[in-house]
């Protein structure tokens, strides 16, 4: 294979996966239903933390809540991609698709991307449609650089996402629970509750492998002024990649596994 088709067939399926996700996307919400049912939700799970640093009558503490959780919500709907990975075994064409030639990986890469698209969205919104409402202000030249590091945070997390999914490929029955406690637990330790140097050492070095703390870290030193985003960031598009492709090589493993044993039609 020319480098050219080894670059445009992996692009080709992984587009048309992405046409899927947004037929999927459309089939799910109207406007009115993300905007009045998916984005109210969010922005009602930022206000009710950040009130917690309101009602202690901490700024800082306002601050630290109100962009943790903001910057969270495009980490959940990323997270969304455990769940819809189990889509096609549900309706039937997983076992089409692991009698293709080409990587399964490439066509879950594409199958969710409508989640860490709607994330980026929703997080931006509550950062700088909310964040006034809590004496959080932006000043021009920050709104670029939380944007590029938003998009991160939900690309990168996809990334780890992907990985979850593809280890919890065939428990088909607990894929809500999982995609829950994997956002749960990203929430408990990587920073967007408390600061993680709260927690032991070993739960601050699980902590560091997983996206969302580094860019986190990246967006509050954009937010606070309080030193340079460009060292967490890098460190995070190194994590998103390792997960990446650890999440192509699990995908294959399970597929290799799913075809010896016939059961990729069955969730067993």
């Amino acid at each position: 294979m020319s480098l050219t088709a080894s670059i445009t067939a992996p692009a080709r399926i992984i587009r048309y996966s992405a046409a899927n996700a947004l037929a999927d996307m459309r089939h799910m919400y109207t406007w009115k239903t993300w905007t009045f049912g998916w984005l109210g939700r969010m922005l009602a799970q930022v206000t009710f933390f950040a009130f917690f640093g309101h009602v202690i009558g901490s700024a800082d503490q306002t601050r630290y809540l109100l962009v943790g959780n903001a910057v969270m919500t495009c980490v959940i709907e990323s997270m969304m991609v455990i769940v819809s990975t189990t889509w096609e075994r549900r309706v039937g064409t997983l076992t089409l698709l692991s009698a293709a030639p080409a990587p399964l990986s490439w066509v879950f890469i594409g199958r969710s991307l409508q989640w860490p698209v709607s994330g980026t969205i929703t997080s931006l919104v509550a950062l700088f449609g909310l964040g006034p409402a809590f004496g959080v202000h932006w000043q021009a030249g920050q709104i670029l650089p939380v944007t590029a590091l938003v998009v991160l945070t939900a690309a990168t997390t996809y990334c780890f996402g992907l990985f979850v999914a593809a280890v919890a490929f065939n428990a088909d029955g607990a894929r809500n629970i999982i995609s829950n406690a994997t956002y749960l637990l990203m929430m408990a330790v990587c920073g967007v509750q408390v600061p993680t140097s709260y927690w032991p050492d070993w739960v601050r070095a699980v902590a560091q492998a997983i996206p969302l703390t580094q860019t986190l870290k990246a967006i509050r030193s954009v937010s606070g002024g309080s030193g340079p985003a460009l060292v967490p960031a890098c460190w995070a598009v190194l994590l998103g990649v390792g997960w990446l492709v650890a999440a192509s090589w699990m995908f294959q493993l399970m597929a290799r596994r799913g075809r010896r044993s016939g059961s990729m039609g069955t969730g067993a």
